[in-house]
């Protein structure tokens, strides 16, 4: 038996070493119910003061799956869903009860499939009705493939007998169809599904189904290929009635959400997510809540191609959140909580076990929002949530054949909240009404329509402007085009011409809008405004092709004097524009705003959850985020490099010098999975640009000599090669014990750096000092300590090297590492691959402190091993990285086998 202080130094000295371990794709796995303490399913959740939690059930513990939806029926029991099999009906005890609920799998009458209906990720009772969104791909075991379905009780006898499918869908997996929400009127039916469900033909489109990328920007795929056949619209909310005869495309441009929901006002949101992929580039945005007003547009596009929300003609978030997995959204009318929670929305992220209450506030014709980390665990990989009919929150933990738990949450008190106190009358600002007002011409031709939206193009309010543009292109073109071309004031010509650009006939209406655009006066817009009219000309360019000659020269001597701005962001359109229409010394001018290491104050990105704050919550995910901060791309260094790929004239021998060494700088960067092939891309795309003689030359300055053959990767001294498999304690142990005499020094030292140990320790004088120094491991501990503490990294947690959680006065969350206190502040460190950076926390903003039970050390990191391969790296590590250890007596060369 180890003792106390024994159990505190193993971690220690693992602890970063685990924490870098290379991204398996794989969560935390949580343990069985047997080896959990009493209760710790619920103590591991944070909660607002007065709040509690009970834990009703675990599907996966009575073998029932992994629960990844839920609804509630008409006589108050709760229906859900299995991610990978059928329908289950529970009939709930009530708060406070210590009794189990009572568990019914539905077996759907007259269905012929061997598994009951389900696979659902979304469903609703409604028009005494069970409405199930399938997701998934049609096979022999699950004959029913994605789509919308109806299951109706024919007879009476409280089984479903009737099976009608809705709609086929095309599309199925996490990016398929989703969720299904029951309109305000309780008339309608909202359904959401996310990018990779191809749209079906509608009915009837609130945004007009002309989209197109229309970003100047090099247009460069996942170089992994991700989504490379996804294009617009993305993700998409559709309205239908309840037996699916009439569909109509409400809003889209979304990524992937899996919910949306409506408040009191009629108005509908959605929590989209984002391309985790794209971390470090400059077309990444993060997981957001929107306002989906008629015909709003979001702007996801694939690739490169990715819109910003600093482009007029899409629409701006609520609220930025953060990285994460967003998979619920719910309005809060119907629960039983304190007045604090009336027009809320409760954001459930699954990566990091987070509910975000969003609380709204009319803000002109949209909404702003305060933010609240309502409740949180680690790990709570969070799936769905809904409002029972005792006014408490119940939601669900599970996915991707994770372990799943059915949890309650009530307010203490809820005795003396009436039911339906927290329902509100909607307050309906001015503008508010103006937008709905002007959301009746979307999908319809009406003759007063231009007249009465067109004064509306000059409002300050963008979801206004954005309503008053849609409600004009959907009016016959012939109605409006001379309007455009007589209008006088400068920014309701600037979205008017945006509207024309995108309407217009694309032969003749280009060089009318570039000669408008080019006479306004630029030096008497404000910075919207003359980031809109560099929208306009950009989006007619993309739209319209190439200009005329005058034309094009016209535009050149109206924007190239204007360019470099002191604005960061106005450069981003202006380098575009001038690097496409090839204006003298663009070229030039893009390559000294890279020197000059220009800083673009990415505003329109804002996150109210720092990502710093997010690493310790969860191994998998927040270490990615770890080494994307420890070594961040310069993201407006990227733009302008990728957007001098397309750059064909313009170069001089020191210009290209220049460029060229940019890239090799730019691989020794951290982003997200495919920031190294994005770089790549547009690397090539560059050399085709220069002479033939010239691109070996340029192509080894690049940096050619970094990548993988794929250029996907840099290339690494070692790969394990594998096979690996999930290595259990006894069977790691007896595959090392007494085996470790003959072991490869080189390749245990390679496999050392291939999983990243040397980012964050040192062996022998090598690595780096974040974590502690591991020369002397082997001669306090046995291989068996370290299997344990690599394959079980909970057990036992050093309060040294342990994480601390903070709870903020405000009701926030922040985890870290406690570096040093003084009688004002707590130091903490937040990412395990930079110690040096610290972050002060104010003790007088500090509710609590807690110590986390989760280990910053990711299980599994073996996994990737075969047998000679891990015996290699145990020699390795048991020998403090000496050559020379009697652990190598006998030679350096490897056993035989495999």
């Amino acid at each position: 038996m180890y003792t106390k202080k024994q159990w505190s130094k193993l971690p220690m000295t693992l602890a970063v070493l685990l924490a870098v371990g290379v991204f398996c794709g794989v969560m935390l796995s949580n343990r069985t119910a047997k080896h959990r303490p009493p209760g710790s399913k619920v103590d591991k959740i944070k909660l607002p003061e007065g709040f509690k939690a009970e834990h009703l059930y675990s599907p996966s513990e009575e073998k029932n799956g992994s629960w990844v939806s839920m609804t509630f029926d008409d006589k108050g029991r709760m229906i859900t869903s299995d991610q990978y099999g059928g329908l289950f009906r529970l009939v709930l005890p009530p708060i406070g009860s210590t009794e189990k609920p009572t568990v019914e799998t539905l077996k759907v009458e007259g269905d012929t499939a061997k598994v009951a209906m389900g696979y659902a990720h979304g469903l609703l009772y409604a028009f005494n009705s069970l409405y199930v969104m399938i997701n998934n791909r049609e096979s022999a075991k699950f004959p029913k493939g994605s789509g919308f379905y109806r299951l109706q009780d024919t007879d009476g006898n409280d089984q479903y007998d009737k099976v009608t499918l809705i709609k086929p869908l095309k599309g199925e997996g996490e990016h398929g169809p989703h969720s299904i929400v029951l309109s305000p009127d309780k008339k309608s039916l909202y359904v959401v599904a996310g990018n990779f469900t191809d749209l079906p033909k509608m009915d009837s489109y609130r945004l007009m189904p002309n989209w197109k990328n229309d970003n100047l920007f090099p247009f460069i795929k996942d170089p992994r290929g991700h989504a490379a056949d996804r294009h617009a619209p993305g993700g998409w909310i559709a309205k239908t009635d309840p037996d699916g005869k009439s569909w109509e495309l409400v809003s889209a441009g979304y990524r992937n959400s899996y919910d949306i929901a409506f408040n009191e006002a009629g108005d509908l949101f959605i929590y989209d997510s984002d391309m985790e992929w794209d971390f470090g580039t400059p077309w990444y945005r993060p997981t957001r809540v929107c306002h989906a007003t008629s015909g709003g547009d979001y702007g996801w596009r694939t690739g490169s191609a990715n819109t910003s929300p600093a482009f007029a003609d899409f629409l701006s978030p609520i609220m930025n959140i953060g990285q994460g997995s967003p998979t619920n959204l719910i309005y809060l009318s119907d629960a039983r909580f304190p007045a604090k929670y009336k027009n809320t929305l409760l954001a459930f992220d699954w990566s990091f076990g987070i509910v975000h209450g969003l609380h709204l506030k009319p803000n002109g014709s949209t909404y702003s929002a305060d933010h609240e980390e309502f409740l949180s665990g680690a790990p709570l990989p969070l799936t769905d949530g809904a409002i029972g009919p005792d006014g408490a929150l119940y939601f669900l933990t599970g996915g991707r054949r994770l372990e799943s738990d059915l949890y309650r949450v009530y307010y203490g008190d809820y005795k003396n909240i009436p039911a339906g106190a927290n329902t509100v009358k909607p307050v309906l600002t001015t503008e508010h009404k103006q937008r709905t007002d002007l959301e009746k011409f979307h999908a319809v031709k009406d003759p007063k329509a231009v007249e009465t939206a067109w004064p509306y193009l000059k409002s300050p309010d963008r979801f206004l402007r954005f309503a008053a543009r849609l409600a004009i292109e959907h009016q016959p073109v012939a109605e409006w085009e001379s309007k455009v071309y007589a209008e006088k004031d400068p920014q309701t010509l600037i979205y008017a011409s945006i509207a024309l650009a995108r309407e217009g006939d694309s032969t003749k209406v280009g060089g009318p809008i570039l000669k408008g655009l080019t006479n306004i006066d630029y030096a008497k817009l404000n910075d919207l405004q003359k980031q809109a009219l560099l929208r306009a000309v950009e989006v007619t360019l993309y739209r319209t092709g190439e200009p005329d000659a005058a034309t094009k020269q016209a535009v050149i001597a109206y924007l190239n004097p204007k360019y470099p701005s002191p604005n960061a962001l106005q450069n981003r359109f202006l380098s575009k524009i001038l690097i496409t229409l090839e204006a003298p010394k663009a070229v030039e001018k893009t390559l000294g705003l890279i020197a000059k290491n220009e800083k673009f104050d990415d505003k329109d990105n804002e996150m109210v959850t720092a990502s710093a704050d997010l690493i310790l919550r969860n191994p998998q995910y927040g270490l990615d985020l770890a080494g994307l901060l420890e070594k961040m791309p310069p993201q407006q260094q990227s733009f302008y490099a990728i957007m001098l790929s397309s750059a064909k004239t313009g170069w001089t021998p020191a210009l290209s010098e220049q460029y060229f060494k940019w890239f090799h700088k730019a691989f020794s960067y951290q982003g997200g999975r495919s920031y190294i092939g994005f770089i790549d891309k547009a690397r090539q795309r560059a050399l085709k640009n220069v002479p033939k003689d010239k691109v070996e030359y340029y192509n080894k300055l690049s940096g050619a000599e970094l990548l993988t053959g794929s250029g996907n990767d840099l290339v690494k001294m070692y790969s394990p090669k594998g096979p690996g498999r999930s290595w259990k304690l006894e069977e790691a142990v007896a595959l090392v014990q007494d085996s470790l005499a003959n072991r490869d020094f080189d390749k245990g030292k390679m496999i050392f750096s291939a999983v990243l140990c040397n980012r964050c320790h040192v062996i022998q004088g090598e690595g780096n000092d974040v974590g502690p120094d591991l020369t002397q491991l082997g001669t306090r501990f046995s291989a068996k300590d370290m299997l344990e503490s690599i394959i079980d990294p909970n057990k036992a947690i050093s309060d040294q090297f342990g994480s601390v959680a903070y709870t903020m006065k405000n009701g926030e969350s922040i985890v870290g590492r406690q570096i040093n206190e003084d009688a004002n502040f707590y130091y903490i460190a937040q990412n395990p691959f930079d110690s040096k950076t610290i972050r002060k926390l104010s003790k007088k903003e500090v509710a609590s402190t807690k110590m986390s039970t989760v280990s910053v050390m990711l299980p599994g990191l073996i996994n990737s091993l075969n047998p000679n391969e891990l015996r290699d790296l145990v020699a390795y590590l048991m020998s403090g990285g000496n050559k020379n250890n009697p652990i190598y007596s006998e030679s350096s060369a490897p056993k035989g086998g495999k």
